[in-house]
């Protein structure tokens, strides 16, 4: 079975309305004191296990909480579409309510659409002015789309109205990251320290820009005073912290690491079932152990929830591809394909399936191997001389074995043609006609 690693990923803190496959029953939070300090656990939405599944602003929902909550039932089975739907009715039903807003945002941007997701941020933000949830999540998704400048100035003028937030500073401080500001990073994630002491989403923030700029030995220490503490002197600032579990795991998991890796993926899935990041990683580290059939049911949870995640179609396509579902194969790649075209592991997949295949439907067997030799150069020329760190492939000897194949059915092609036809067998003699009863064979018949 071979299969490849392909499914490192940053994770980005984002405040999600809700996610995960769990349909358990979950529990709102209560309003809060206005002007009350709040962190994100304070506006958690859990199931009945305790598992953060979704956060809003506590707020009540007025008119539209019957809709907000259909919304959010048909989110956490993963039919967005639906919760899509409901959200959009509920912002229309209750105008001046930030919650389904929001909501309506995280569906878009699990979507794919961008753009409508910043749209209904801003009219969460729109209808409550202070409601940093919103706030951060169209800075981060401005940024992310490539307008750094433009979330950079937006979080300073909401930091100018809200100068006590540690979260709009901590929204700034992401925003810097992702700019590749380590420095600014830093520094806003220390004020926003200096704001509230204990804001644990600016611990994480901190440890997640030195891991972004491959600073992992300082990532890591900062991850072991969120989650380990130095003694009794130094406890744990947050154990439980998911986002801090996820990122430790991404470290373990790129140090080869992969028992401990593990385990914090599955401890960040089980705290925060939204966190796909976590689902896709454990079903990656499954794929890559052999289990393409324990991995599958992962992966395919993983795209349900977040169908605009390319690394999520490349692995469920490679599980496909194991267990012999061509079709189902070919359409996760070129998913993962067409949403990031620079994913060079789904061309050596797709190059070990027309290679591997007994045959592939609606392909020759010439045109079959072709396919193979294409995408194994292709991703060979993207990848360059050499593998990536941490990366080992088999490319030469695959190409190798695909022009072989090339070359044998040509062959066999050609050794067909040049061999005379065998002659045609001798045309029988007729048979003998037919003698009339009671005559002897071969007598005259005679009339006198």
């Amino acid at each position: 079975m071979r299969t490849f690693a392909h499914a490192t990923i940053v994770a980005v803190t984002l405040a999600l309305v809700a996610c995960g496959g769990d349909d358990k029953k979950v529990t709102y939070p209560t309003t809060t004191d206005a002007g009350a300090p709040t962190t994100s656990d304070d506006n958690a939405v859990k199931t009945g296990d305790g598992a953060q599944v979704g956060v809003t602003d506590g707020q009540e929902l007025g008119d539209a909480k019957g809709l907000y909550q259909e919304g959010f039932a048909a989110w956490t089975n993963g039919d967005l579409l639906t919760a899509k739907a409901k959200f959009t009715e509920a912002t229309k039903k209750d105008p001046k309510g930030p919650t389904a807003f929001y909501s309506l945002g995280c569906v878009l941007e699990r979507l794919g659409d961008n753009a409508g997701a910043q749209a209904a941020y801003k009219g969460a933000f729109t209808a409550k002015p202070d409601y940093e949830l919103a706030i951060g999540a169209y800075a981060i998704s401005v940024a992310k789309s490539g307008n750094v400048s433009d979330a950079t100035n937006f979080l300073n003028t909401q930091k100018s109205k809200l100068p006590n937030s540690p979260r709009i500073m901590n929204y700034l401080a992401e925003v810097r990251s992702i700019a590749k500001d380590s420095a600014g990073a830093q520094q806003a994630a220390q004020d926003a320290l200096r704001l509230d002491s204990n804001y644990k989403d600016a611990m994480v923030t901190i440890a997640r820009d030195f891991h972004r700029n491959g600073k992992d030995e300082l990532a890591k220490y900062a991850l072991t005073a969120i989650l380990v503490g130095f003694g009794q002197a130094t406890p744990a600032r947050d154990p439980e912290n998911p986002e801090a579990h996820l990122l430790r795991g991404l470290i373990e998991r790129s140090n080869n690491q992969r028992i401990a890796a593990m385990k914090d993926f599955e401890a960040a899935r089980s705290k925060r079932p939204d966190l796909v990041e976590a689902t896709i990683q454990i079903g990656a580290m499954k794929l890559e152990a052999g289990d393409a059939a324990g991995a599958q049911p992962l992966l395919e949870t993983a795209v349900k929830y977040a169908p605009n995640q390319p690394i999520g179609h490349l692995n469920l396509g490679d599980c496909y591809r194991l267990a012999g579902r061509l079709a189902d194969a070919k359409k996760e790649l070129d998913t993962a394909l067409a949403q990031d075209s620079t994913l060079m592991a789904a061309h050596y997949a797709f190059g070990l399936m027309y290679l591997n295949a007994p045959s592939f439907p609606g392909l020759s067997a010439n045109d079959q191997v072709g396919a193979a030799i294409r995408e194994l150069n292709l991703y060979k020329t993207m990848r360059g001389p050499k593998p990536l760190p941490g990366v080992t492939d088999d490319i030469d000897e695959l190409i190798t074995k695909a022009n072989k194949k090339k070359e044998d059915a040509a062959n066999a092609t050609a050794i067909a043609a040049a061999t005379p036809a065998a002659p045609a067998p001798p045309t029988p003699a007729p048979a003998p006609a037919a003698v009339d009863a009671g005559k002897p064979r071969g007598s005259l018949d005679r009339t006198f």
